[in-house]
């Protein structure tokens, strides 16, 4: 019967992928997949070839019900994105949601993603967090961290290389100087690398040296 894999690849280490992963991709009917090209790597890399479509946030709407049509007359489709678990700040939850819809089987696989294990290795307070993902660029950025102010979860953040030394200003202007926070680069990657401090060092740190890679910050909760 016709179902939808959704299936974490690997946001570094090529070997952090699972055993289960490989069969269902190898098993499944076609692949959707958020870059065809970065995807095509992984898939030459563990031997597999199946059909690609590309499915990503500027052409979701108009391919998803393309691809509902293909479950309904009973291919099965594995939902990849270019790194990590799909729908966690990458596409996959218009197509997840209008599978449902149709009365099509759903099944996610656990596996990787970039902000569990840069929560554990902050040293920050991991029994309950809050994921942000990507803040506001413009509007409604300060109002939402306004509104972070006295979360007392630890909060996690997606954040661009080039913008890292601003939010952290920004957060040392909401949080204040001594909340404390780690920036976790490159996870699962050669060069993987975690700073921790107070958010005033942190700032005056990436104030000057912008990182490179994919950045996860880890930012304490308020304290009672």
């Amino acid at each position: 019967m016709a179902k939808l894999y959704v299936i974490p690849t690997p946001v570094g280490n090529l070997e952090d992928i699972t055993l289960r992963a490989i069969r269902l991709l190898g098993e499944c009917d076609s692949i959707v997949a958020e870059d065809t090209r970065t995807s095509g790597n992984l898939l030459r890399h563990l031997g597999i070839s199946k059909p690609m479509t590309s499915y990503h946030k500027f052409n979701e709407h108009g391919v998803v019900e393309q691809i509902v049509r293909r479950m309904l007359e009973g291919q099965t489709v594995a939902l990849i994105s270019d790194a990590g678990t799909p729908a966690i700040s990458d596409p996959g939850y218009l197509l997840v949601n209008r599978a449902i819809e149709a009365g099509i089987a759903v099944e996610t696989l656990p596996g990787p993603t970039a902000f569990v294990p840069a929560l554990v290795n902050s040293g920050l307070p991991c029994d309950r967090f809050v994921f942000e993902g990507f803040l506001p660029q413009k509007k409604g950025r300060q109002s939402r961290l306004q509104q972070l102010v006295t979360e007392p979860r630890t909060m996690i953040f997606y954040e661009s290389p080039h913008r890292v030394g601003k939010t952290l200003a920004q957060l040392v202007e909401f949080f204040g100087e001594t909340r404390r926070g780690a920036v976790c680069r490159e996870i699962s990657k050669k060069f993987e690398e975690t700073v921790r401090g107070t958010l005033a060092e942190l700032a005056a740190r990436y104030a000057e040296q912008e990182p490179k890679g994919e950045i996860v910050l880890v930012i304490e909760g308020a304290r009672d």
